[in-house]
């Protein structure tokens, strides 16, 4: 998952940030308007965390661009206004969720989690699929009952492919969910990653590399896995 953090007091952002890496979850910052406009035009983000009150379009005027948009992106507002009056004017311009501060990160990653999963129509909080379960809320990996330990990045990766339910997703995309925007485009860390990957779910191999396109979880009995030491 990649989100959006718009929020101007640098502090708060940056511990948000490093908060929700820590949950494989990959944040960009922006903190003013102009910025998190631009930066929402150029970058396909899964959730927009929203502070009302920030330098240029406020965040009330970036909700309206990103409903006015039809890009379905879920919004959720993180911000000191909390009287009720405050919270039914930020649903009424189209925000999906609504935190106050001071708030805990772990109830934020969790409405996070759940806002992502009601856009993926509303599939199941815990995910299986071909003797793979993974449990985002609890950041665990079982397969064929057997617990596997991940790295942050592996998680990431991991979920982005379980998400996409035997669909081909390609290295570009997989950047562009599981990294940040400080990721080189031309690093060979999705070859890396998605190899080391491969290996700690172990045989048989449950990644398949569909050459010249991308990567996919191997759902059916006819499909060929990728090898082990592919990208």
């Amino acid at each position: 998952m990649r989100v959006l953090v718009v929020e101007d007091e640098l502090y708060m952002a940056e511990a948000i940030r490093d908060g929700l890496r820590l949950e494989a979850i990959a944040a960009d910052i922006a903190g003013d308007g102009d910025t998190a406009l631009e930066m929402l035009s150029v970058n396909d983000y899964d959730i927009a965390v929203l502070d009302r009150d920030i330098p240029g379009p406020s965040g009330d005027e970036i909700a309206g661009s990103i409903v006015a948009s039809g890009s379905g992106i879920p919004i959720l507002m993180l911000t000191a206004a909390d009287r009720l009056d405050d919270k039914a004017s930020g649903f009424e311009l189209g925000a999906d969720d609504y935190l106050t501060k001071p708030f805990a990160l772990r109830e934020l990653v969790l409405r996070l989690r759940a806002l992502d999963r009601r856009r993926g129509h509303n599939r199941p909080p815990v995910r299986e699929v071909a003797g793979l379960r993974l449990d985002p809320f609890r950041r665990e990996v079982y397969r064929d009952g057997r617990y596997v330990a991940l790295t942050r990045k592996q998680f990431a990766v991991l979920e982005v492919l379980v998400a996409a339910e035997g669909g081909v997703i390609s290295a570009e995309e997989l950047l562009e969910r599981a990294w940040d925007e400080n990721a080189d485009p031309f690093t060979n860390a999705v070859r890396i990653t998605v190899s080391a990957l491969r290996k700690r779910l172990g045989e048989p191999w449950l990644i398949a590399t569909v050459p010249g396109v991308g990567y996919r979880i191997d759902v059916g009995p006819d499909d060929e896995g990728g090898d082990g030491d592919e990208g």
